[in-house]
């Protein structure tokens, strides 16, 4: 583009939005305190490009998007940047200026800044290194970031290009073209498991290769190459006093031809000002489809700051020419669709999805014209998909309620049957619990971790499914997967009206509905004892009605505002059980209106408006989670959220702004002032929404509860309880007894005495329609002992009680269903008494390691012998060898032979492995010990 074309294209979107320069109001700064996660630095629209300041280099939880506002040193200015996610990664392609002797590491180049010499608007940065004294200026295009240094001292100049910054380097190459271009290769391993980008660096003046990780110094300029996995390169010369290096980085998913056609296309201009202005203009136009009216400064700031977060990503993936890396590492080319990247479908599905079917229904066409490529190289849908590499983070599988949301709003540009092709294949997948969820109809503690939350989240995405195959006219799917989305049945305790997690045919006890544990995704019972967002009415009638349900949601705001089990740092933001700063609860206010009391939606809904969300670097409740936080804070404001994505349809409040003015892609602009009818917000875009034909479905039948307990003795007593007291009971039993033996159901007619090891199997019949059946395994105890543990589990991880050490059955690798007895920050030291002396002559005891999550095998075991409880004598010590580095998730056993020995008790006394050492992600914090079967021959 020639400098003419270019001011003229400029001067054209200048006068588009010079009334509408709405970016005045953006803060890029909220969300960089407390617990928000954003980073402040230059960004367009969904651009490939997040060019920031980086604070943070450890990896830890506040420092997941580079940046911290409590930090006082920046480390250098990298080209990527996730905004809110609780799990860190990107910071690809990091450059430093320094000024004199270049040093390589981190503590060498970095600086100390102050927030007084910091500024941050939309697309652009600018900071003081007060190290050097030099100005950074950033801006950037959709693929190009700019960089200008201004060296406010004369003498040698410095830019650090380090690889090996934040993540880890699998591979990586830096190609020295000429003294003022580089190209640049990395492939890191973070969250994204296998991450590629490439860059091509331009200099404005000659800046060549002086020093690099490897010693080199002054090479010859010419195309010189470097491949390694450290890998660090200084580029030096003189500057004259207040001389400005202007640096641009374009940066590519595929290879160096496409880091090149990027620069080509958008890396031409050497005017820093117009870039910075043209990064303007594109947020003026974006932020311009909403317009608010208010007298409060902070409230538009806030607000227009919301909308920058929401459109910050997902990001662009594919070079200038289409060319993108698939899921498969291969290489495609976008035909009639732009691809994106960063999916945080978890929490976008809930509210910023929603958001983007209002106001961009092109890029919503986009977005899943990406899930379907990923689909077909991927072999599913996304999950939580980033930089082509599936993090398989989080639970559902909500890339269907984005696609359901999109077809029952009537947005095309997709392919309807190649979508719901994709969505019901991945529904249809044996992981994460799904085929326990398709045999059973739940999910309970015996098959999966997070049982509860899956369970509920699964059936809601069924449900989207269904109005797929409605629109599609598919009656056979809708049925099938309408009756799937009322497996949350199986989960509702009838008698407290919570999700209530089952273990072993019964309900898990003792149960507390604020514990946090490994049967929910970050959250807890009260969290998510309303996520029933497809039949509302039916979890009304299931509390027994509307009053009952009213008292049921006053009642999660009134609870005590503490959590109690595991330490969750994503709950925040607590009314009561009620979490503002994590996804689970943010539908749960709305809930008032389904039951005929709007007032207390509306009043819960400003509460948290006025006050959860604030102009300044901590005024972020929780995680921004890629701009779900803040949709929340859009929606509501303009009086209308989606409780249920798949319904053409808002739940609504009273709206917080005076009047609100939505821009729509046909040239329509609907307007909204506090006094517009909540008939009218219902609909509010989708007024012209097709209905399609009902299919009638069965009604599910929840599955009974067995109450028997997992050890007894002689013998025990088994009842078995419908969830609805109308359906009829068939069971059958199995023992030893049974092996030749055809057995069928029968009628279920009250507690029954068992005195072997059982399996219980039952089901419920309501108007012949069967649940699934259900099971429950009772073993009789293969010994008289008792076991005496010193030791204090942690309360998260206490398996059935001590005895669980000795029952004869081993837990799995699966650590988070509850088979294990775990101990933070102590040696485990246990004493079994056999009763009467016994001679043995092997001893072993089996532990588990999970080194991401702090868990250790112990550093050696001893197994020590007493006729008397007592005396003991040290029969062996086993060392461990096993490397804490090993993050394979394994059971080991410690066994030991000895020579037959005579003794009444054995002890058993494992040594935990301390404080988690430097290089693990929590060093310094106390270690696990995870304990299951000790056996004695």
């Amino acid at each position: 583009m020639n400098s003419k074309k270019f001011t003229l294209l400029l001067i054209l979107l200048s006068l588009s939005f010079q009334a509408q320069n709405f970016s005045k109001y953006v803060n890029p700064m909220i969300g960089t305190g407390g617990h928000g996660h954003t980073f402040p630095g230059a960004i367009v629209p969904f651009g490939m490009v997040q060019l920031s300041p980086d604070t943070r280099i450890d990896g830890s939880w506040d420092g997941c998007s580079g940046y911290h506002y409590s930090d006082s040193v920046i480390y250098g200015f990298s080209h990527t940047h996730l905004n809110g996610t609780g799990v860190s990664d990107y910071g690809d392609i990091m450059l430093m200026p320094t000024m004199g002797k270049a040093g390589l590491t981190p503590k060498e180049y970095s600086s100390s800044f102050s927030h007084k010499n910091e500024k941050a608007t939309a697309g652009f940065y600018s900071v003081k290194l007060d190290k050097h004294n030099i100005d950074v200026r950033l801006t950037t295009t959709k693929r190009v970031g700019y960089h200008e240094y201004t060296f406010n001292k004369a003498g040698t100049a410095n830019i650090i290009l380090d690889l090996n910054h934040r993540d880890k380097l699998l591979d990586g190459e830096i190609k020295v073209i000429d003294d003022k271009t580089i190209e640049v290769f990395r492939r890191s391993e973070a969250w994204a498991t296998n991450q590629y980008i490439y860059a091509r660096i331009e200099f404005s003046k000659p800046m060549p290769w002086s020093n690099s990780v490897k010693g080199t110094d002054n090479p010859k300029i010419g195309i010189i190459t470097e491949e390694a996995t450290t890998l660090q390169m200084v580029f030096s010369n003189k500057v004259k006093k207040g001389e400005k290096i202007l640096v641009k980085v374009s940066i590519s998913p595929t290879g160096y031809e496409g880091a090149a056609k990027n620069m080509l296309a958008e890396g031409k201009s050497n005017n820093f000002n117009e870039i910075q202005k043209l990064a303007v203009a594109d947020w003026d136009k974006e932020l311009s489809k909403i317009e608010v009216k208010s007298s409060d400064k902070d409230k538009l700031s806030v607000f227009y700051t919301a909308l920058y977060h929401v459109f910050t990503q997902p990001n662009i993936n594919m070079d200038v020419d289409g060319k993108y890396r698939g899921r498969d590492n291969k290489f495609y080319i976008a035909k009639g669709f732009e691809y994106y990247t960063v999916f945080s479908l978890w929490d976008t599905f809930r509210g910023a999805h929603p958001l983007m079917t209002l106001i961009d229904r092109k890029r919503t066409a986009d977005f899943i014209n990406t899930f379907i490529k990923q689909y077909e190289q991927g072999g599913k849908l996304p999950v939580w998909e980033l930089a082509s590499n599936e993090t398989e983070c989080m639970i559902g599988y909500h890339s269907v309620s984005v696609i359901a949301d999109a077809m029952a709003k009537g947005i095309t540009g997709f392919d309807y049957e190649k979508a719901f092709e994709a969505s019901k294949k991945s529904a249809m997948l044996d992981i994460f619990g799904l085929n326990a969820y398709k045999q059973n109809n739940f999910i309970s503690i015996d098959d999966e971790h997070e049982s509860v939350s899956k369970t509920v989240e699964y059936a809601y995405d069924d449900w989207c499914i269904a109005q797929m195959a409605k629109i599609l006219g598919k009656k056979e799917d809708y049925q099938y997967f309408m009756k799937r989305s009322q497996n949350w049945k199986n989960l509702y305790n009838p008698k407290n009206g919570f999700m209530q997690p089952r273990k072993n045919g019964n309900w898990l006890e003792p149960f507390e509905p604020r514990e946090v544990n490994n049967n929910y995704t970050e959250g807890n019972s009260w969290h998510y004892s309303y996520s029933v967002q497809q039949d509302i009415p039916g979890l009304i009638a299931a509390h027994g009605g509307k009053e009952k349900f009213e008292q049921f949601i006053d009642a999660i705001f009134a609870a005590p505002d503490k959590t109690t089990g595991r330490e969750q740092v994503d709950i925040t933001g607590l009314i009561g059980q009620y979490a503002q700063g994590n996804e689970p609860s943010h539908h749960i206010a709305y809930l008032y209106n389904y039951v005929g009391k709007p007032e207390k939606t509306d009043a819960k809904i400003k509460f948290i408006l006025d006050n959860y969300y604030k102009n300044s670097p901590d005024g972020l409740i929780g995680n921004e989670d890629c701009g779900q936080m803040s949709a929340w804070y859009i929606l509501s404001s303009m009086g209308i959220y989606a409780v249920t994505p798949g319904l053409p349809e808002w739940q609504t409040t009273t709206p917080y702004f005076d009047e609100v003015k939505i821009h729509l892609e046909d040239g329509t602009t609907k307007v909204i002032t506090k006094n517009t009818s909540r008939e009218m917000l219902k609909t509010l875009g989708f007024e012209s929404a097709k209905a399609f034909k009902y299919f009638k479905y069965d009604e599910l039948t929840a599955s009974p509860v067995i109450a028997a307990p997992r050890i007894f003795d002689l013998n025990t007593s088994v009842e078995i309880t419908p969830l609805n007291p109308s359906d009829k009971i068939y069971y059958m039993t199995l023992d030893e007894d049974d092996a030749n033996v055809r057995k069928t159901f029968k009628p279920y007619k009250g507690p029954f005495t068992i005195a072997k090891t059982t399996q219980i199997a039952a089901y419920a019949e309501r108007k012949g329609e069967k649940s699934s059946v259900v099971h429950a395994n009772s073993n009789r105890r293969p010994n008289n002992w008792d076991i005496n543990v010193v030791s204090k589990a942690t309360p998260q991880y206490t398996a059935s009680g001590n005895l669980s050490l000795i029952d004869g059955i081993n837990g799995d690798a699966n650590w988070r269903k509850g088979e294990w007895l775990g101990y933070q920050g102590q040696t485990f030291e246990a004493v079994i008494d056999m009763k009467s002396p016994q001679q043995i002559s092997n001893i072993s005891s089996s532990y588990l390691q999970d080194s991401r999550a702090w868990i250790l095998m112990p550093k050696k075991v001893e197994y020590w012998a007493s006729m008397n409880g007592k005396d003991y004598v040290l029969l062996k010590t086993v060392e461990n060898s096993l490397d804490a580095k090993d993050e394979t998730v394994q059971v080991k056993d410690f066994p030991a032979e000895i020579l037959p020995t005579q003794a009444r008790y054995i002890k058993v006394k494992a040594y935990h492995y301390g404080k988690l050492p430097e290089w693990h992600q929590g060093a310094g914090g106390d270690a696990y010990i995870f304990v299951d079967e000790i056996s004695v021959k």
